[in-house]
């Protein structure tokens, strides 16, 4: 498992999000990406699946070249996007979220499932606590439940690398606590890439914080990254310390 970006530009515009950064993950595990809004954590994560072609740079997943082609990076990894930048007006219902990704991957297109197909469907929601809820349409569904749908359909496959856009937001206290768990369970056996505003539910089993401002500005252990004085050059005013703890304050969400 590993995920790489040499040298990549990024800009809309003339605005330039990241010039020339480099990038590399390996290993099974838990990645926290933090940052300030605007700092750019969606936007690398669209990078990395190739859903944005960067100005200069290449991007590579397990070896293999996936600058600006999400076609073949999701062959390769599970992505769950940000609730918010989702609508859910459409009848659709949790089990249909979970079988499309199945029928999107489907080489030629298929009608029907067979039952190997069937049974890691009703594998994943069951896993994921949504087996219950399977025949309810999504727009009825609490933010947490919904997350959880988004989870599964982005495990579907067993991806050994996933990239999880503000998991939590959107989601009540306890709902935030039950699937940062779940996270931390599903990052043993695999690459797991998690951006975040409330890293702290994170860091007690992340492998690498990284700090995102406009480029990659730290990279490494939680116990490296996460001091205040570092912090406070990203996130400003936005930063206290509580009882020798760093406590991050950035609500907005994006």
């Amino acid at each position: 498992m590993r995920v790489e970006a040499r040298g990549v530009t990024v800009a809309y515009g003339d605005e330039v999000i990241f010039r020339e950064e480099d990038l590399l993950v390996e290993g099974s595990g838990l990645y926290v990406i933090i940052g300030p809004n605007g700092a750019g954590k969606t936007t690398l994560f669209k990078v990395l699946l190739g859903l944005i072609r960067p100005v200069k740079g290449r991007v590579f997943l397990n070896g293999q070249d996936v600058t600006g082609r999400p076609e073949v990076a999701g062959k390769l990894v599970g992505y769950v996007p940000q609730l918010t930048s989702l609508d859910f007006p459409f009848p659709v219902s949790v089990e249909e979220l979970v079988e499309s990704a199945v029928a999107l991957r489907r080489r030629p297109i298929r009608l029907f499932f067979p039952r190997e197909e069937r049974w890691r469907v009703e594998k994943v929601m069951e896993e994921m606590g949504i087996k219950d809820i399977a025949d309810k349409p999504l727009g009825s569904l609490s933010g947490g439940q919904r997350q959880r749908a988004l989870i599964a359909r982005a495990l579907v496959w067993d991806p050994q690398v996933l990239f999880m856009d503000e998991p939590v937001a959107s989601v009540d206290p306890r709902g935030k606590a039950e699937i940062a768990e779940r996270i931390k369970e599903l990052s043993r056996d695999r690459m797991v890439l998690v951006s975040s505003h409330d890293p702290s539910l994170f860091l007690d089993s992340a492998k690498e914080v990284i700090v995102v401002n406009r480029g990659i500005v730290a990279k490494g252990r939680p116990a490296d990254v996460m001091r205040a004085e570092l912090l406070r050059e990203v996130y400003g005013g936005g930063v206290s310390l509580v009882e020798r703890c760093v406590h991050l304050v950035d609500s907005h969400i994006g």
